[in-house]
């Protein structure tokens, strides 16, 4: 029998050969404790594809879930796969017109939503189900799995299709964050979540452990890991509502092996009050991806919780990319973001798409059998997406050294130019944040009249009453720093302002560095 590649053929082999292990247990609010075992996951899913199937839904129908991260999403997403539909997950974090703008990208046929997602959006109201701007409705009661939530989609014994494999069959539309304008749905399809698997461990079975879910279900990493996923037969602790305190008393309950998220979430684990007196001894690894990590995060991680710290770098449209390994030099994840994984290419470019030589800064591009096949009814932006030889310009920049690592220097957009020398804010965070009394920073640039523009550093300090002054931060700074990378004015924050992916959000910040005026000029 051939090695089951789609997710629909995953989500059966996942069931037949784990059954009763668990797969997903929630945490907090009104469904703590309740859990989902591999077989009813496989189960549920056939219920609900033959009651979908039922009503219309068939090959490369899209469908939008506005449904929690938990069991009824990955029942859901699982059933849609098994008719050959296409899931278009909407990341629950999200305002109600930002939820209302991803479901008009992706035009779906069906859109099922959970009442208090709906709400605000003016997609859905208190009707079983009823037409809308984009498609029909469906208000899903409840977060659980069947019978308490999608049980009225639900035709237990009923007849399903016969799908044969087609790798180029669609089966997933992930939204980019939105932070430089209208989210685009970037399509995926069954070879590029096989590719995945691939990169991500070679496909294997059994590889799997406990660890917690930080980022919600509709995120690039679930959507297409979720086959390797399965493969690995672990238990994954779901949070309804994610914080530090939380996350580390289900580290030590439920001796979780793996610690991973937003690097924002750890940083968050490890300032925490309770850290301290935390026992992490069952740890075994912390991944940290999703934004930039800071040498200072990476070590103090790995100090903390006593276990390696991979970090892992990528951007939606590319699916997998760089990363580090376990047993790497401890320096790679602190100094770069790791050299490609298996089956990618990476190149950084100039602005004419030609690649530049190691050690200097360009575009970061990639390229592999994950790649996303484009987005969703937008050919014009998935032309302007690829490179001419079908590379993804991922709109970072970066160079890569002598040993084959990446090191990010930041976004494209986020470049400041300050007496005509180019100022990456991600380089000087790197360095601002390991002053003793920073907790936390973001540089942002504001115009000037002078320099055309200035550095703004916002500095969440350790502790309230000890914030550093500018005068001490530009001190501290230019020891590893050029004099035109240092900011020239400062504002204590008592948290950066965050995307609902839990990074920071930039635009907030470049409307707040207008505001923040510099002292005296320099």
């Amino acid at each position: 029998m051939s090695e089951p590649s789609g997710l629909a053929e995953v989500v059966r082999a996942a069931g037949a050969r784990y059954g009763d292990t668990t797969l997903y247990v929630m945490s907090g609010g009104e469904h703590d404790g309740l859990t989902l075992t591999y077989g009813e996951l496989d189960a549920a899913s056939d219920a609900v594809a033959a009651g979908l199937w039922r009503r219309g839904i068939g090959t490369g129908d899209v469908v939008v879930l506005l449904l929690p991260s938990g069991p009824a999403y990955a029942v859901a997403y699982s059933a849609l796969a098994k008719l050959g539909a296409v899931t278009a997950g909407v990341n629950e974090r999200l305002s109600p017109p930002e939820r209302r703008c991803c479901v008009e990208v992706a035009r779906p046929r069906l859109v099922l939503g959970a009442a208090e997602l709906l709400e605000g959006t003016g997609l859905g109201d208190a009707a079983e189900a009823h037409n809308g701007p984009s498609g029909e409705v469906v208000v899903v009661e409840g977060s659980g799995v069947p019978p308490e939530a999608l049980g009225a989609l639900a035709a237990p014994g009923g007849e399903l299709p016969v799908l044969g494999p087609d790798p180029g069959r669609a089966v997933a539309v992930v939204f980019t964050s939105g932070t430089t304008g209208t989210p685009k749905g970037a399509v995926f399809g069954a070879a590029q979540l096989d590719a995945v698997g691939h990169a991500d461990g070679g496909r294997r079975w059994g590889s799997g452990g406990r660890g917690l879910s930080s980022t919600s279900f509709a995120h690039l990493g679930y959507m297409t890991k979720l086959p390797q996923v399965l493969r690995g037969g672990g238990t994954t602790f779901v949070m309804e509502r994610w914080s530090p305190g939380a996350a580390l008393d289900m580290v030590q309950r439920h001796s979780l092996t793996t610690v991973g998220g937003i690097p924002t979430q750890v940083a968050l684990m490890l300032a925490h009050p309770d850290f301290a007196g935390s026992d992490l001894s069952s740890v075994r690894l912390v991944a940290l991806g999703g934004g930039p990590s800071t040498p200072g995060l990476v070590r103090q991680a790995r100090q903390g919780f006593g276990a390696p710290v991979v970090v892992r770098y990528t951007c939606t449209e590319a699916g997998v990319g760089v990363g580090t390994n376990p047993d790497d030099p401890e320096e790679d994840a602190e100094q770069s973001v790791g050299r490609p994984r298996p089956g990618v290419t990476l190149t950084v470019r100039d602005e004419h798409g030609r690649l530049l030589p190691d050690g200097e800064v360009g575009e970061v591009c990639l390229a592999s059998a994950a790649c996303m096949t484009g987005y969703h009814h937008e050919p014009e932006a998935t032309a302007a997406a690829f490179t001419a030889d079908g590379a993804v310009r991922t709109g970072d920049l970066g160079y890569v050294d002598g040993r084959g690592r990446l090191h990010l220097a930041g976004r494209a957009k986020e470049m400041y130019v300050r007496g005509g020398y180019n100022v990456f804010p991600m380089e000087v965070e790197a360095v601002l944040e390991d002053h003793p009394a920073v907790a936390h920073v973001a540089v942002a640039p504001r115009r000037d009249d002078v320099m055309g523009e200035i550095g703004v550093a916002f500095v969440v300090p350790r502790r309230a009453d000890a914030a550093p002054t500018l005068e001490e931060l530009r001190q501290f700074g230019r020891r590893r720093l050029a004099t035109h990378k240092l900011p020239e004015a400062m504002a204590v924050l008592t948290e950066l302002p965050r995307t609902a992916m839990e990074k920071i959000d930039r635009r907030a910040l470049a409307v707040l560095a207008e505001e923040v005026s510099p002292p005296r000029a320099r």
